[in-house]
């Protein structure tokens, strides 16, 4: 029997970043979108915990113990007290969610293996344990489980969903190399030197907007406070925001910590269209388009079970 999972990439239409803590994180207020592009998690019984992966930039993916989705599996065993062949799983990652692109594919990975050992192993963890192993893993994978759209605070694992009125079309760039998530933050920090930073706080306009379902509400009110840490780093996204503005974009920014930088559009059309142009760019390696809001970890094999998007 194998057991596989679904799970979408995100998007931060806002991303506001308080100063670091004295543990080195950052107080922040993050609005998450879940798009669609997905990877699958398939887990199958084996004789020692093992990780394969497929896809756009396998090669890039950890396959030992660091891994998101075997931490999420071992996490699961140890609350449970499972242990030997009988936490034993193959992990198989089919990837489509860009590699360290900003749109939380290993989250994703994490967040999928989770439900799916969870369903394996009938476990029957309650939403609560779940969503406590996932921040234990990582600040963005509660999101990965619960996708819609939701607000995170502290880290960002602390979720609160969010009413979405209407479909946001997206076009993705991905950038010829890669960004360090923990050098962005500290990017931003040394650009913050001196600075007064403010407390994050989550835009009323820009919820207002997610809840209307207004692309040009939500053009206007999109941010990121990591986007001039992620420039300093890698200076030509620049060039690739330019392109998609100048293609007809509503909105450009970073995708998180980068280095995947993120275009709003009306419609699926100009969608298509900005995606086109910033192929023909020159600044980019590849270009997706997706639309969301959409589900977080759905089991799709076997029958169609879901988890919920609501907390």
């Amino acid at each position: 029997m194998s057991v596989t999972v679904r799970v979408p990439a995100k998007v931060n239409v806002q991303l506001a970043v308080g100063a670091a803590r004295p543990d080195g994180f950052h107080d922040l207020a993050n609005v998450f979108l879940a798009v669609g592009l997905h990877d699958e998690v398939t887990v199958t019984p084996a004789d020692e915990l093992r990780v394969t992966c497929a896809g756009p930039d396998a090669g890039q993916v950890p396959l030992d113990r660091t891994n998101l989705a075997a931490r999420a599996a071992l996490a699961l065993a140890q609350r449970h007290g499972l242990a030997g062949p009988e936490a034993a799983v193959h992990i198989h990652i089919a990837k489509d969610i860009p590699v360290a692109g900003g749109m939380a594919g290993g989250s994703a990975d994490g967040a999928g293996a989770l439900l799916a050992c969870d369903t394996l192993w009938g476990t029957r963890a309650s939403r609560e344990e779940l969503l406590d192993i996932c921040a234990e893993l990582g600040s963005d994978v509660p999101f990965s489980l619960v996708g819609g759209a939701a607000l995170g605070t502290g880290r960002g694992e602390r979720l609160r969903t969010l009413d979405v009125g209407g479909t946001f079309h997206w076009v993705f760039a991905m950038a010829g190399r890669g960004l360090s998530t923990p050098a962005v933050f500290r990017e931003f920090d040394r650009l913050a030197q001196g600075l007064d930073v403010p407390e994050p706080v989550a835009s009323q306009e820009l919820l207002d907007a997610l809840a209307k379902g207004d692309p040009d509400a939500l053009a206007a009110a999109v941010s990121n406070d990591l986007q001039p840490a992620a420039l300093s780093l890698f200076p030509e996204l620049a060039d690739t925001l330019a392109a998609g503005r100048a293609a007809g974009a509503l909105a450009a920014l970073v995708s998180g910590s980068g280095p995947t930088t993120a275009f709003l559009a009306r419609e699926a059309e100009s969608a298509a269209e900005v995606a086109g142009a910033l192929r023909a760019s020159d600044t980019c390696r590849t270009v997706r388009t997706a639309s969301g809001p959409v589900p977080g970890a759905t089991v799709v094999t076997p029958g169609a079970a879901t988890v919920p998007t609501g907390l």
